[in-house]
């Protein structure tokens, strides 16, 4: 059944006459519909969001890609060098695709209530709205064609990892990477994936993170190092539960794949620093001491270290530890004493304590070792208890002790 308009225009040379159909009118308005719950996509925007920066490089990347597919809507968020991809099942029975504002899309969906939303959409005007029960939003949106192409996938390495252990990887090595974009190799984590075992290292020249699964083997061996924002993407957005996440590496990116997320990044083209040169060989001073109360000793004496060099004082006599750190500037000072196991001869040395204390909290074994070799080399820490197929160091070098009493 059709209505149908008579409408006169009056020209100044004739009038003419319209006949309008309800139906095109409305196919004229918007060419594209879908209805999705709004708790849904909001949890499914949440995941790629992260990928957007404040700053982009082109404008178009403060927006989400919708492609529709009858009723399966793709969105991708991409920064250039990270695209973020998740699959959502709407109710639609049409094709098309837009770029959408990511900002104001999440601010509304935040807003709204539990309920399906309908996003109607014109192609030839990016013009955007969202019908809830109570009201409607109207947004503009941008030509998708100007959105990046997301690379294609490619095999030309393929590994499947549980979520378990890449979330542990991620959490023992990115937070010993470097923000020091002049040495860019060393803002990533280099994973050596070879016949026997598979080894992520994450260093800054100050701290060094070796963590290396023996249940990861490759018989054609890769390495690659990927990106800090790529890992912590990663990080926040892996399922709790535990499931294979499949990844494809290419000489220029890396593909993770899990559950209805895909994620693209591309790896940093760098030679990675000789790390195994940097371990020291021998320590023959070990102590074996509670995780949790040097932590703990460590977080509130750190309160009395000089706030530049955030030095503090380990003193090792017999099975005493002592903890102090003092800042002169301004007279303050502290000191603990800690119960201990160890083994060679009696040590003074000074560490930072924002390094000491990051290393521990990543660390979730009660019982810690630090082996040492002098006050001028590199401190080893290793977990006491050692997980099945898993294998932690931790480097720090150490600080010029101030010379107090």
């Amino acid at each position: 059944m059709f209505f149908s308009f008579n409408l006169t225009v009056n020209s100044g040379f004739s009038d003419c006459l319209f006949l309008l159909t309800l139906p095109s009118l409305f196919n004229h308005l918007f060419t594209m519909k879908f209805i999705v719950n709004s708790s849904y996509l909001l949890k499914q925007l949440s995941h790629i969001n992260g990928v957007i920066t404040t700053n982009p490089v082109v404008p178009i990347l403060e927006n989400f890609l919708f492609e529709i597919d009858k009723s399966k809507l793709t969105v991708t968020a991409s920064d250039l060098q990270t695209s973020m991809i998740t699959e959502i099942n709407i109710e639609s029975k049409e094709k098309g695709n837009i770029a959408v504002p990511a900002k104001i899309l999440l601010e509304t969906l935040k807003n709204l209530p539990d309920q399906p939303v309908t996003f109607s959409m014109d192609e030839s005007t990016y013009s955007i709205e969202i019908s809830s029960d109570n009201g409607r939003y109207k947004l503009a949106g941008e030509n998708a064609t100007d959105f990046p192409k997301v690379p294609a996938v490619s095999n030309d390495f393929s590994a499947n990892i549980s979520t378990e252990v890449l979330a542990r990887a991620i959490n023992n090595t990115i937070f010993a990477t470097s923000s020091d974009e002049l040495r860019p190799a060393m803002t990533g984590v280099y994973v050596n994936l070879g016949d026997k075992n598979t080894t992520f290292v994450a260093t800054d020249g100050h701290r060094l993170v070796r963590y290396r699964r023996t249940d990861i083997k490759s018989e054609n061996g890769n390495t690659i190092i990927i990106p800090r924002k790529a890992l912590n993407l990663l990080k926040t957005t892996l399922p709790t539960e535990n499931t294979d996440v499949s990844i494809d590496f290419n000489m220029s990116n890396a593909f993770f794949h899990f559950g209805n997320i895909r994620m693209i990044c591309r790896l940093i083209d760098e030679r990675f620093p000789d790390y195994e040169n940097v371990i020291p060989s021998s320590n023959p001073i070990k102590m074996t001491i509670s995780r949790t109360d040097l932590l703990s000793s460590l977080k509130r004496i750190s309160i009395y270290a000089n706030k530049t060099t955030h030095q503090v004082r380990l003193k090792i006599t017999g099975s005493e530890l002592q903890v102090s750190a003092e800042d002169l500037d301004f007279s303050n000072e502290a000191n603990e004493r800690l119960s201990c196991e160890h083994e060679g001869e009696d040590i003074e040395i000074g560490f930072n304590a924002r390094f000491l204390i990051e290393m521990l909290s990543n660390l979730d074994t009660d019982q810690i070792k630090l082996n040492m070799s002098a006050s001028n080399k590199a401190g080893v820490i290793f977990p006491a208890e050692k997980e099945k197929g898993e294998d932690i160091l931790m480097l720090v070098m150490p600080v010029m002790l101030n010379q107090y009493a």
